[in-house]
């Protein structure tokens, strides 16, 4: 199971880079339309997103384009697990140790993953039953696993470009599932929440 993992993160990572500047701000914008008409949107509350990085599709659009009931959160490495704090451009930004942006505030004054309403995941692949290919590194999974065997919020959503679904994903017992994938043309839809 791990070298076809393995083998897809390679090619799927390669399809999204490929994918030219017009093409990925068209997704972008297209991205947040979906987002914006997710059945789950909360009407205020906190939200969280990602930086986009490595040919990631981008959430700018959707942040900038959010109701004034919601606050943008973006990701905090914390220990193994991540932690979220509101931020907005122009905030200052520091690096974590993988060189991914995240807000420079102090790891203690960060948010817990239960604080949030919404959560939009970056992924690598997913299919149509929204089960999600990372990075490997496993934050989201561990970040989230007290959603494991028992759904509560926050309601979490992949978000990719098309060219990254596959038929099938082969899962694990510790990948936490995806209540939707949105992509620039559609919305894959999990079993919801009771």
């Amino acid at each position: 199971m791990s070298d076809l993992r393995k083998t897809l993160r390679t090619q799927l990572r390669q399809a999204r880079r490929a994918l030219d500047v017009p093409t990925r701000l068209a997704a972008a914008d297209a991205l947040a339309a979906q987002l914006l008409a997710l059945p789950v949107v909360p009407a205020q509350g906190l939200v969280a997103g990602y930086w986009a990085g490595d040919g990631e599709i981008a959430l700018h659009r959707w942040q900038t384009s959010l109701p004034p009931g919601l606050t943008y959160c973006l990701p905090m490495l914390a220990g193994e697990q991540l932690r979220f704090a509101p931020w907005r451009p122009g905030q200052a930004l520091t690096t974590n140790r993988y060189g991914i942006p995240e807000p420079d505030i102090a790891i203690e004054d960060a948010l817990p993953p239960q604080a949030m309403a919404l959560v939009i995941t970056p992924l690598v692949g997913f299919d149509a039953r929204c089960r999600r290919l990372g990075m490997g590194g496993g934050w989201y999974d561990r970040s989230f696993a007290f959603r494991l065997g028992q759904p509560a919020p926050p309601y979490l959503v992949g978000a990719a470009f098309d060219c990254q679904q596959v038929d099938a994903l082969p899962g694990a017992d510790w990948d936490v599932p995806l209540d939707a994938v949105c992509t620039p043309t559609a919305t894959h839809l999990a079993k919801p929440h009771p």
